[in-house]
């Protein structure tokens, strides 16, 4: 098979504020019909990466190449081949979807019979053909956000990033959301993804990148993180007692293959949980602590990304 093309290259991203180091050498790729997801909680440095990514932000030291080309705060060429859809929507109001995207267009220096053939080639993938001449304001805020995501992608560009476009929205305008994202990577788009639902990243991208503390601790396809767990399940359990002599009981276990304590709770990764959880269970109970609650995670996502930053996604 052909190697597909890298549309955009960061190496080595870095940036501090003062004495705060909030992205320490961040380096990925994205390439042509691809989605990535950038995934990381809050503080983690991924708003800061993206900034340096789409140039609104100057970064210390590093390299942005979009479709080849560099990418600084003030360039030009490299700018043209990304689509940005801020997770703040940024619409007119008092302007109908057609109209809303006519003026874009033309920001975007499109004009005449291919800008009205865009636009209607826009809302039909935005799913807002049938309100294209009403107001934006009499919008759903699913709707809202969709229009967004149509003006993102008027000038068809090489790289679309998409910023948490689904947060605030009913279940119908997101599913909508997400099948018109689905498209993109068919038509040979890349797409930066972030979110911060761990449902959207597994059903969504090809690859995710975990970031955390300013580093990226973790990339690769689902199949690829989930292996970093060791295929394990992660168990937890809620107790009252001393964890310590709890994790002491359980250390010499050949399938306790982690155990500490945690938030109050003894956490672990136990190869095939079902088979050994009686024993487990019984084990700590003899070991003084009150186990008050089981929960069992077979590895998925999520559980890599706690098993990587030991927080929730929206922590």
């Amino acid at each position: 098979m052909t190697a597909r093309v890298n549309v955009l290259v960061c190496r080595d991203l870095r940036r501090s504020f003062g004495d705060n180091a909030a992205v320490k050498g961040v380096s990925f790729s994205i390439a042509e019909g691809e989605t990535y997801g950038l995934l990381g909680p809050n503080g983690a440095g991924k708003t800061t990466t993206i900034s340096m990514v789409t140039g609104l932000l100057e970064r210390d030291s590093g390299e942005v190449f979009v479709d080849g080309k560099p990418l600084t705060t003030i360039s030009v060429d490299a700018k043209r081949g990304i689509g940005l859809v801020p997770q703040d929507i940024a619409i007119y109001p008092d302007l109908t979807a057609r109209e809303n995207l006519i003026f874009f267009g033309k920001l975007y220096d499109m004009s005449g019979k291919a800008l009205k053939d865009r636009v209607a080639e826009v809302l039909e993938i935005i799913g807002l053909t049938d309100r294209a001449d009403d107001r934006s304001d009499e919008f759903s805020g699913g709707m809202k956000r969709r229009l967004n995501i149509g003006i993102g992608l008027l000038h068809k560009p090489r790289l679309l990033l998409l910023d948490e476009p689904t947060v605030g929205v009913d279940p119908q305008s997101r599913n909508a959301i997400l099948e018109s994202v689905e498209h993109l990577s068919d038509q040979g788009m890349a797409v930066l993804y972030t979110t911060h639902y761990m449902e959207e990243a597994e059903r969504l991208c090809d690859r995710v990148g975990i970031i955390d503390l300013g580093e990226i601790k973790a990339e690769g396809t689902r199949r690829e993180l989930v292996q970093l767990v060791g295929q394990r399940d992660r168990v937890r359990l809620e107790a009252g007692g001393s964890g310590e002599a709890g994790v002491g009981a359980l250390a010499g276990l050949g399938y306790v293959k982690e155990v500490s304590v945690r938030d109050g709770g003894i956490e672990m990764l136990v190869e095939n949980a079902g088979a050994w959880l009686a024993e487990i269970l019984a084990k700590v109970t003899a070991a003084g602590v009150t186990i008050s609650s089981v929960d069992v995670e077979e590895p998925n996502l999520e559980s890599v990304f706690l098993h990587l930053t030991g927080r929730a996604l929206r922590d």
